[in-house]
């Protein structure tokens, strides 16, 4: 008799769970988070949407009758626990499937679940993990088993210079814009430096020297000056969370004040009203909104949010939102897999390349169409952009744009 019981959802540093056997009863996932690390101010949002994605998933029905047996673990933004964790989970668990997080941990374990052949999502959008075969000599490596949710990073700050590109001329800005990036020596920020920088070259953009700005918070009015003294036009933001908002913050005191591109990860409304005053910040977007209206989607997405809050008033941000899709896709190429031989990491992975334009089903307006091939891991290539901006901590938000990328050969994997 098939077994219908909840995700666990563990919050651990080390602990051990027992072996799951990957048969039809139940298949392992491991789900990798940082609630307490350099990016915990985003990442508890993001964690938060996959464990009750796994949860709610596993009440009604589980994987057509399988269930998801998890552990989730806070692994502080550290590359070395993550890569111990997975390898713990590979020994005793058989793990079919990882929900992971950050950048250098991602790229770090390629090698290891390419051969494993663990299919991975992650809430990385490095463009590295986008070329699964290695044909693009830029490609730092193959990335067969990476999945992600969304734009790259790159093709975000490329979305984003498109954008600022046109914004340059309708402001009536004369001569050359000028672009800097702005964000720590640090793989995540690092991601999509030289792509992006090399876009906005090809669009008329002056490039300035990469800002260097720590993850962590601090007095950031030397680099603010560098940024005033550049005359940087508009600046992107590499960073997240509280890195984040001293930057802005220390860029006001000296009126060094650029039209912000922020990553995703760092525009929302939490980062918005943390600033507590600020305008023209701009950021991607690739999902609904929680307060967005008459979207069919956000249905599923009310009920996926009462698992952990049953009253269903907690407002939640579109990082969250985006851990259910990620939750999803994989729900549904596991359920391609169990119909075409079994749930196996494999098997997953073809179920990512069973169909095109896909939205899972139910949540249709919230998540974007996304195609995958054996050629090609960027899902998505159109990005939605925001224009954000506070008062006394009241964040408002508004479309300013979409953009639709070319897929360039040139652009796979970088």
């Amino acid at each position: 008799m098939k077994r219908l019981i909840a995700a666990t959802a563990i919050v651990a540093t080390g602990l051990s769970v027992s072996a799951a056997k990957a048969d039809d009863d139940m298949v392992f996932v491991g789900h990798l988070m940082d609630i307490t690390g350099a990016t915990g101010f985003i990442g508890k949002f993001y964690a938060d949407g996959v464990r009750d994605a796994l949860m709610y998933i596993n009440t009604h029905g589980g994987i057509d009758g399988t269930v998801l047996d998890s552990e989730s673990v806070d692994y502080a933004y550290k590359v070395p626990q993550a890569i111990a964790n997975y390898k713990k989970w590979r020994s005793r668990n058989n793990m079919v499937a990882m929900q992971a997080w950050g950048t250098g941990d991602t790229e770090a374990l390629i090698s290891f679940v390419a051969q494993d052949k663990v299919p991975v999502y992650s809430a990385s959008y490095s463009g590295h993990l986008t070329d699964p075969t290695g044909k693009n000599p830029k490609t730092a490596k193959p990335a067969p088993y990476n999945f992600f949710y969304g734009a790259s990073y790159s093709d975000a700050c490329r979305a984003l210079v498109q954008w600022a590109a046109e914004d340059w001329k309708a402001s009536g800005g004369s001569g050359k814009p000028v672009f800097s990036h702005i964000g720590d020596n640090h793989p995540y920020p690092n991601a999509p430096k030289e792509a992006c920088a090399e876009y906005a070259t090809e669009l008329g953009f002056d490039v300035t020297e990469p800002v260097v700005v720590s993850m962590k918070p601090g007095d950031f009015k030397a680099q603010c000056l560098t940024i005033k003294e550049a005359g940087t036009n508009y600046g992107y933001l590499g960073n997240l969370g509280p890195s984040v908002v001293s930057l802005v913050k220390s860029c006001d005191t000296v009126g060094a004040s650029p039209k912000w591109l922020a990553n995703i990860w760092a525009g929302d409304y939490e980062t918005l009203k943390t600033i507590g005053d600020v305008e023209n910040y701009v950021f991607p977007a690739m999902t609904s909104f929680w307060s967005d209206e008459g979207v069919p989607g956000m249905d599923l997405v009310r009920e996926i949010s009462k698992m952990s809050d049953s009253s269903g008033e907690q407002f939640r941000t579109h990082h969250y939102i985006r851990g259910i899709c990620s939750a999803y896709y994989m729900k549904e190429a596991m359920e391609w897999a169990k119909a075409n031989g079994g749930i196996t990491g494999e098997n997953i992975k073809a179920g990512m390349y069973a169909r095109t334009d896909w939205v899972p089903a139910g949540l249709e307006g919230v998540c974007m169409p996304a195609t995958w091939t054996a050629e090609d891991h960027r899902g998505i290539n159109t990005v939605n952009i925001y224009n954000g901006s506070a008062k006394g901590g009241e964040p408002t938000v508004t479309k300013a744009a979409t953009v639709t990328l070319p897929r360039r050969d040139d652009w796979l994997g970088y």
